[in-house]
């Protein structure tokens, strides 16, 4: 399962993950839901109607010289060599330094994970979880062999450890840990009963949005400035492209020769989208868009689109159900496990000493 704990031995902060660009109309990615689409945005005259939220406290200041015991969980210290080895993972992952601005705020961000690492693998302690020399030699076999598939050879692979404060053997005992922790985390989440049916239904009608989409395509013509004559004359572009469209010139040709959005080579043909995945200015056109027919220029963000709606679907609730089913399961669980993290942090002694 996926743990929400930065973990001391950072495996998974070995290696660089490059993220695929999103599509330049739709929203940037976040958890699945059940229709295959992004976590619903409020639109912005909902929020207007909301009372401002006070911002946060700022984060108590951090030493600029820090003492090598940062804190003691139940009398266990969290040493600043655990810490730094940590914060240069994630400078290595950031390819830069810790921004003065963003200091406190950071140090404050990994001692936190340090403390609730510690806090868990205590608790997994305490109740006797056992992970074998077997299963621990298989897993960690395992993943290390996936990290090092990611780079060229045996020797980044050895210097990207080496970068981190790393040896195998300190890697093998993390995944060790991780999987302590893993295998609690499991057994306390199992306790969740599953949503039921009528939670099920109530979800789905609470939801319209999340369950009736569109498929589409678009033709986006980007301005090459930021100034009101770059802008007038990408929208000059878009409405020259639109009256040959609507003239009945394939809408498929026009987005492979002029689209600047990474659909063009698929004829601009965005598959299915519901309205809360895409930005609202793209969403309101093309939510009120007939099939078949194609739009007037609708400027957003990125730039200026035409949009031609190609079909229409609402999914209903018995073919919703199992994807349904899989994602409020999902949302127990999460909910479940900060729940279960914070009940471990209250009733341990935690002492920060910086």
């Amino acid at each position: 399962m996926t743990m929400h704990v930065i973990r001391r031995g950072a495996a998974a902060a070995l290696i660089l993950i490059a993220a695929t660009a999103a599509s330049a109309c739709r929203k940037p990615a976040e958890e699945a839901k059940p229709a295959e689409q992004a976590q619903p945005a409020a639109e912005a005259p909902a929020d207007a109607a909301k009372p401002a939220e006070p911002p946060p406290p700022p984060p108590k200041p951090v030493p600029e010289n820090l003492p090598d015991v940062l804190a003691r969980v139940n009398g266990e210290p969290i040493r600043k060599a655990d810490f730094d080895r940590l914060l240069k993972q994630l400078e290595l992952q950031a390819g830069r330094s810790v921004p003065a601005e963003r200091r406190d705020e950071i140090f404050r961000g990994i001692l936190d994970q340090l403390v609730t690492y510690t806090v868990l693998l205590q608790e997994a302690k305490a109740r006797n979880i056992v992970v074998t020399d077997a299963e621990a030699k298989q897993v960690s076999d395992a993943r290390i062999q996936e990290l090092r598939q990611q780079v060229p050879d045996q020797a980044a692979f050895n210097k990207a450890l080496a970068e981190r404060d790393m040896t195998v053997a300190q890697l093998r005992d993390d995944i060790r840990k991780d999987m302590l922790i893993g295998k609690m985390m499991e057994a306390e989440l199992a306790k969740q009963p599953p949503p039921t049916d009528a939670e099920l239904k109530e979800y789905y009608d609470k939801n319209p949005n999340e369950f009736s989409g569109v498929r589409a395509a678009h033709i986006l013509i980007r301005p090459e400035g930021f100034d009101d004559a770059s802008k007038k004359k990408a929208r000059t572009q878009a409405e020259d492209i639109l009256k040959q469209a609507r003239a009945g010139t394939d809408f498929a040709e026009l987005a492979r020769k002029h689209s600047a959005d990474g659909s063009a080579q698929q004829g601009g043909d965005l598959g299915f989208f519901t309205r809360d995945q895409m930005v609202p200015e793209f969403s309101k056109v093309a939510f009120a868009t007939q099939p078949g027919q194609i739009s007037d220029v609708v400027e957003t963000q990125f730039g200026f689109h035409i949009i031609k709606v190609l079909e229409r679907k609402d999914v209903q609730f018995a073919e919703a159900t199992e994807k349904l089913r899989a994602y409020l399961t999902q949302q127990r669980r999460e909910q479940a496990q900060q729940a279960f993290i914070q009940s471990l942090k209250d009733k341990a002694k935690i002492e920060v000493l910086v």
